[in-house]
């Protein structure tokens, strides 16, 4: 057996394992767990749940994979019975200041509603409208309005958005 080319083969499998790292985008895929994540935490929510779900223009409705989303939130909170959400309403640029926050709120008021039918106690959950006074994505193109149209759960205490 030739060591020289076993040690060779070996350095450059160390190396190669060493160059890939996993980011948070992998994990949130993958639904795996993140060692570096604290369990209940707003950084576990986004990372191994997701934490928003998006709506259609001038809907409030939710979608198939809204359902989803909203699910697993159910099913992270019945695991943390301690935590608390917010539930951040949002709406794109268009439209006036007045309809967009009412937009908000029934999007926020939709995506609480469902967890509280999944058996998650509605004491637990606030909810709020930004309208279209605190959007995620900057743009003004159908890819920014659809990333605007959505409901943010956040862990009480956190806002993501940095809105008040």
């Amino acid at each position: 057996m030739n060591f020289k080319a076993l040690g060779a083969f070996a350095g450059l499998a160390l190396l190669a394992a060493c160059s890939s790292t996993p980011t948070a985008n992998t994990t949130a895929s993958t639904g795996g767990g993140n060692a570096m994540v604290a369990p209940g935490s707003e950084q576990d929510l986004v990372a191994n749940v997701g934490d928003r779900v998006f709506y259609n223009f001038n809907k409030a409705n939710l979608s198939s994979d809204a359902d989803a989303t909203l699910g697993r939130q159910a099913a992270w909170l019945a695991k943390y019975p301690n935590v608390d959400v917010l539930v951040a309403g949002n709406a794109d640029e268009r439209g006036t200041e007045t309809y967009n926050l009412a937009l908000g709120k029934h999007r926020a008021n939709a995506a609480r509603d469902y967890l509280v039918a999944q058996g998650v106690a509605a004491s637990r959950i606030q909810t709020i409208s930004y309208g279209k006074g605190c959007p995620v994505a900057a743009g003004n193109d159908d890819a920014s309005y659809q990333q605007n149209r959505n409901a943010i759960t956040s862990v009480q205490g956190n806002n993501p958005q940095n809105c008040h």
